[in-house]
C-alpha cells in the first residue's frame, strides 16, 4: 500500500515539509501548436469567506481557520495543470529528468504530453513562472494562497461545494481511491464554475505563500506570511484520500524538494 501523508503545520517542520463533455476541452494542451500559450480563466476579482467553511464539515482542520473575508483584485488563472509538454517547451526537463532528484521515488506516474508536470519542487515551479514570463512577455507567477482558494470555490459564480465544482469528488477529483494511483491527463474531470479543470485531486499545485497559520488581519489581497515552515501546496493529489482535495485543505513543503504528487498552476497577471 502506498504511503500516506498529510501534512499539519507540525508535520510540516518534521518533513521539512464524468468525464469532460468534449474531448476538445479535456485534452485542449495536446494539440496547441504554441505551448507558451497558456490557457487561462478570468476571475473577476471580489469577496470571499476562506477556509473553513460550513460545507467542509467535520473535515475542516485547525489550520484552515480563522475563517475570514478575503478581499480580491481580479486575475486569470490555467485552465488546467501545468502539463509535461508546457514544461519541457519551457524548461527543456521531462517528467523522468525531475524525477533523478526526488525526495522520495514512486516511479513515473502518468507520462503524456496532456499528463500534468510532477516531481515539481516549490523553486522549479518558481523558474518556470520566470523563464515562460520571459518568453511570453507576461507576467505568470504562482497563486497566492487566497487567489487559488477563491478560484477553486468558483468565484463570483460559487456554489459553495466542498470540493472544486462539486460536494461529490467522484466528480471531480483523481484522488487515491479512484485513481489507479496514477496521475491522469488534465480536463478528465468536470470542472468547477468558472470551467476549471483538476482543482481538486490529480497533484498538488504550489502557491506563492509561506505555509503558517492563518492572520486574521491579513485580508485585502493577502500575500501570506513573511516567513514559515515551508511553501503551500493546494488541492490534494492522486497520492491522497478525497479529503485532501476540499477546497479548504491546506498542504505544504521544504521548497527544494521533489515529490511525485507535486505539480503547479500559473496566474496571469494583468
Amino acid at each position: 500500500m502506498k504511503r500516506m501523508f498529510k501534512i499539519s503545520l507540525l508535520g510540516l517542520l518534521a518533513l521539512g515539509l464524468t468525464t469532460s463533455c468534449e474531448d476538445e476541452n479535456k485534452n485542449k494542451n495536446e494539440n496547441n501548436e504554441n505551448l507558451l500559450d497558456i490557457e487561462v480563466v478570468y476571475v473577476e476579482g471580489g469577496e470571499f469567506e476562506m477556509g473553513a467553511t460550513d460545507e467542509q464539515g467535520e473535515d475542516a482542520e485547525y489550520n484552515e481557520k480563522p475563517v475570514r473575508t478575503i478581499k480580491l483584485n481580479s486575475y486569470s488563472i490555467g485552465k488546467y495543470e501545468i502539463t509535461q509538454a508546457q514544461w519541457k517547451a519551457v524548461m527543456g526537463t521531462t517528467v523522468k529528468d525531475l524525477q533523478k532528484n526526488a525526495a522520495w521515488d514512486d516511479g513515473i506516474v502518468g507520462e503524456g504530453n496532456n499528463y500534468p508536470i510532477y516531481y515539481v519542487s516549490w523553486d522549479d515551479a518558481q523558474e518556470f513562472c520566470k523563464r515562460l514570463s520571459e518568453k511570453t512577455g507576461k507576467n505568470y507567477v504562482l497563486p497566492t494562497e487566497a487567489q487559488w482558494e477563491y478560484a477553486a470555490r468558483g468565484g463570483n459564480k460559487s456554489n459553495h461545494t466542498k470540493y472544486a465544482g462539486s460536494n461529490d469528488p467522484e466528480e471531480v477529483a483523481w484522488h487515491v481511491n479512484n485513481c489507479d494511483l496514477t496521475t491522469h491527463p488534465v480536463g478528465d474531470k468536470k470542472p468547477n464554475e468558472l470551467g476549471i479543470y483538476d482543482m481538486s485531486g490529480n497533484v498538488w499545485e504550489w502557491c506563492s505563500d509561506w505555509f503558517s497559520r492563518y492572520n486574521a488581519d491579513d485580508t485585502d489581497n493577502p500575500q501570506g506570511p513573511a516567513s514559515g515552515a515551508g511553501r503551500v501546496a493546494r488541492g490534494g493529489s492522486w497520492y491522497h484520500p478525497a479529503v485532501n482535495s476540499r477546497v479548504a485543505a491546506r498542504n505544504g513543503g521544504a521548497a527544494d524538494t521533489r515529490f511525485s504528487m507535486m505539480g503547479l498552476r500559473v496566474v496571469l497577471l494583468p
